[in-house]
């Protein structure tokens, strides 16, 4: 009898099958690469370079920092940081509107993946109230990435895409690394920033406990 599989073989040699994963089968390092190479919207974008979830990640990390009054302890900042984390495993950001048209099987295959990264990286649950504040800032970066990396106008992006927001005029993450407003980073960059946030989280739990 044949079992089912789809084994990927990621950067660090691992081997990870995307059927049947176990929260030891990447490396830190794997993820961020796996995140930095797979890129929002279809890939498409006005700037020279796509926008790359591991881009992404970091600015809803940074608008929940922003935005929280009572700053967010450790595991929800890695929750926020790692919120589409099976997407870098998959290699595949579908864009929303095609999600149901995937089905079940994929759904199921996508549980899997979340499921193991939660287990890896000792995720919490959503409260409600948390999973609505990061559903305000993920959507507010989506609205920003619509206007600012891809080219829709703001009418746009209300009428034609649905996305009920603001459009945030800063980048969250431009005074930071020093970079222009929006302009989406190459992978290598994407990767290095992802894993030190990543690494860095870790090390303060590590303290911490």
């Amino acid at each position: 009898m044949n079992v089912a599989r789809a084994w990927v073989r990621l950067p660090s040699g691992r081997r990870l099958d995307l059927l049947a994963p176990t929260p030891f089968d990447w490396t830190d390092a794997d993820l961020a690469i796996g995140l930095a190479r797979t890129f929002r919207w279809g890939g498409h974008s006005a700037w020279p370079e796509p926008l790359s979830v591991a881009q992404h990640a970091l600015t809803v990390l940074a608008l929940r920092r922003s935005r929280t009054r009572n700053r967010l302890n450790i595991a929800e900042e890695l929750r926020e940081l790692l919120h589409d984390a099976e997407e870098g495993l998959i290699n595949f950001d579908c864009i929303s509107p095609l999600k149901p048209f995937l089905g079940p099987a994929f759904a199921e295959l996508v549980a899997r993946l979340t499921q193991a990264i939660a287990a890896r990286y000792r995720l919490p649950a959503w409260a409600p109230e948390e999973k609505r504040a990061h559903k305000a800032a993920d959507i507010a970066a989506a609205a920003a990435e619509a206007v600012h990396v891809v080219g829709w106008t703001a009418a746009e992006m209300r009428e034609t895409l649905g996305i009920r927001s603001a459009v945030l005029a800063r980048d969250p993450l431009a005074a930071r690394y020093g970079d222009k407003a929006w302009q989406p980073w190459t992978p290598n960059v994407a990767a290095q920033r992802f894993l030190e946030e990543l690494t860095a989280l870790q090390a303060r739990r590590d303290h911490a406990a």
